[in-house]
């Protein structure tokens, strides 16, 4: 079994728990990933906390990479260029090879022109100096990844764990991703987006939950839930459930459930041998045809290559 080559690039002012996550995520796929960290000149590298953190690789380790990981830097770091030695670095990519960025990390690539004409997104908090340092660049601030092949960006700090697993899922399926997150203690995947982070007003005293109704939704996906059976369920009037429900979740309950159906379609896909209208039966679509199009809306392809892609990986 051949191994991928991941080689994550740490730049003055890193952040030293996201430098970690691809070896730790990565790292716990039985083997199926060698993780490296280099720097621009193969020395130690100042990170923002109050020690420095020493490589065992120069930037030729990036010529090597199957992916490379883009760590993210502090703020302060933040420029709308790059380095010589940093673009010297960058340069010794080979042509088609994947590159992922966590959190400011986009900034790197952004500057670089690496990102130019492309959707990307980086952490909320800094997203309008994105927009105003990089205006073509195509940010969208309320997800918590994007990849747009071969080039995928993250949000801020546990995003870089989100990533790490899309990485193993897309390469290998999702039961060695679930696998991981076991072993990593951490969800699988996250619903939602950045906007649930994003602070909100303190909710008014004794304010109700809807984790336990959405928690009750998952478990009838099948069904035609509308608002007014999720409200009914929460007990609370359409109006608060829907404004309570986006505040926690950073969606509407109509595309958190559309989000969920999918997610659950692309686990039959991946683990059934179930045709695609009975899938679409299992997770709440109506047909057939209103599963490709959500799914193509929400990847970018169709159930059948999908299933292809992972099945063949699985």
């Amino acid at each position: 079994m051949r191994r991928e080559r991941v080689v994550v690039l740490a730049l003055d002012g890193v952040y030293p728990f996201e430098l970690g996550i691809p070896s730790r995520i990565l790292g716990a796929a039985d083997g199926r990933y060698e993780v490296l960290t280099c720097s621009v000149d193969g020395r130690p590298v100042r990170t923002n906390a109050d020690f420095g953190v020493t490589v065992e690789h120069g930037p030729e380790a990036l010529a090597t990479a199957d992916t490379v990981v883009i760590a993210p830097v502090a703020p302060s770091h933040l420029a709308d260029e790059v380095s010589g030695d940093v673009l010297a670095a960058l340069a010794l990519i080979r042509p088609g090879t994947r590159i992922v960025s966590i959190c400011t990390g986009a900034f790197v690539l952004a500057a670089a022109g690496l990102l130019d004409g492309r959707r990307a997104t980086t952490h909320w908090q800094v997203a309008d100096r994105f927009r105003y340092m990089f205006p073509r660049v195509d940010l969208d601030p309320d997800v918590l990844f994007v990849d747009d092949h071969p080039f995928l960006t993250s949000a801020g700090a546990a995003s870089g764990v989100d990533i790490c697993l899309h990485l193993v899922r897309k390469d290998h399926g999702s039961r060695l991703a679930n696998s991981v997150a076991r072993r990593c203690v951490v969800p699988p995947f996250r619903d939602g987006g950045q906007a649930q982070y994003i602070e909100q007003p303190v909710p008014e005293q004794g304010a109700a939950s809807t984790a336990a109704t959405r928690a009750w939704a998952l478990e009838r996906l099948d069904e035609p839930l509308t608002l007014t059976d999720l409200s009914g369920h929460a007990r609370m009037s359409q109006r608060t459930f829907a404004r309570r429900f986006h505040d926690e979740v950073g969606l509407s309950p109509g595309r958190w459930l559309i989000q969920q159906r999918v997610v659950r379609a692309r686990h039959l896909l991946e683990s059934s041998d179930l045709t695609v209208d009975q899938i679409a039966g299992r997770v709440g679509f109506a047909t057939g045809a209103s599963l490709r199009q959500h799914l193509n809306a929400a990847i970018g392809v169709s159930p059948q290559a999908y299933r292809r892609t992972f099945q063949t990986a699985r």
